[in-house]
């Protein structure tokens, strides 16, 4: 697999892509060391594209008004990569992946990439190669990246920490638009859309000028240096679509994106060591053949879990070795 192969084009570039991902994705220690090579070689190459998060709750329309932003954003002659996260079963495992087919009008498109990833109980809904996968596309030639995530709390955190820019989007009967406020959801968004206005036009008024007016004391209360705009769109009509896009612009304008990428290129450094050591943790011959007994005295309420947790560390740094 080579950058060469990505950037080619047409029905070859896209399988190519296909299967670097799927490379990236792929648990094997082999194909680990080859996704590595090819992610540092893709590095020159990628960095130019506008990182979009998108995050709401469920029934939000976040599938649908992805596909109207993204038809709009190919007529002005962009190149639109979607990472669509789809919910992992706590259970099986498996996960929907559903939005390809969710956005039908949008897949059939020849400068628009589509990638359904499962985000395989990864906290915050966010799959646990989105940072690489964002790399790779941009490297692909797709000059805007729009990572929608599952939308169950933490994965606002989760996709603020890898994007240019965060939009939440919003039902215009979300209710108490302050409560959201208060959970920590809404003072990470770069941009609020209030999404089918169509369907009740004064209860959408109502929303925006509610989320505004929260908006503005929150941010007065915590410094903010720029209010964050709030809109109306609907996917269905196509109203307000371009505006979206031209707030997403003013906001880019705005910031300083170099430095908000190179505090999350060190988080991303941070977050994949943690990984990596809970992986090593897990997968320690002494710490697996222990914890089951410890489980069970936890269980049984003989032995707190600090304690568990304490001496599990302790016998997995006894016995990993030190360079």
């Amino acid at each position: 697999m080579s950058v060469d192969a990505l950037r080619q084009g047409g029905p070859a570039g896209r399988r190519a892509l296909a299967k670097a991902i799927t490379l990236l994705e792929s648990s094997l220690p082999a194909h680990r060391a080859q996704a590595d090579a090819l992610l540092t070689a893709c590095l020159p190459h990628s960095g130019g594209a506008v990182r979009l998060g998108l995050s709401g709750v469920p029934g939000v329309g976040k599938s649908s008004f992805i596909e109207a932003l993204g038809l709009h954003l190919i007529q002005q002659g962009h190149r639109v990569a979607v990472l669509a996260v789809d919910p992992s079963s706590s259970l099986s495992g498996g996960s929907i992946l559903g939005d390809k087919t969710r956005m039908e009008r949008l897949s059939v498109q020849e400068a628009a990439f589509i990638r359904p990833s499962p985000s395989r109980g990864v906290l915050g809904g966010v799959a646990s190669h989105t940072r690489e996968l964002i790399r790779i596309v941009e490297a692909a030639g797709y000059d805007v990246v729009i990572v929608e995530t599952v939308g169950v709390g933490q994965s606002e955190v989760a996709v603020a920490g890898m994007t240019d820019c965060f939009c939440l989007l919003q039902l215009p009967n979300a209710g108490d638009e302050l409560q959201a406020i208060k959970r920590g959801v809404m003072e990470l968004a770069d941009l609020v859309v209030i999404h089918k206005a169509d369907l009740d036009a004064a209860a959408a008024m109502r929303a925006q000028v509610h989320i505004v007016s929260s908006l503005r004391l929150h941010g007065q209360a915590h410094g903010a240096s720029a209010p964050v705009e709030v809109l109306q769109a609907s996917s269905l009509t196509g109203q307000g679509v371009a505006e979206v896009w031209q707030a997403v612009q003013r906001q880019q304008a705005a910031q300083d994106r170099d430095a908000r990428r190179h505090r999350q290129d060190i988080a991303w450094l941070h977050e994949r060591i943690q990984a990596g050591l809970q992986q090593a943790f897990h997968d320690h011959a002494a710490v697996a053949a222990r914890l089951p007994g410890l489980e069970q005295a936890v269980r049984a309420g003989t032995l707190a879990a600090s304690t568990a947790a304490r001496d599990l560390l302790t016998l997995f740094l006894r016995n990993t070795p030190h360079g």
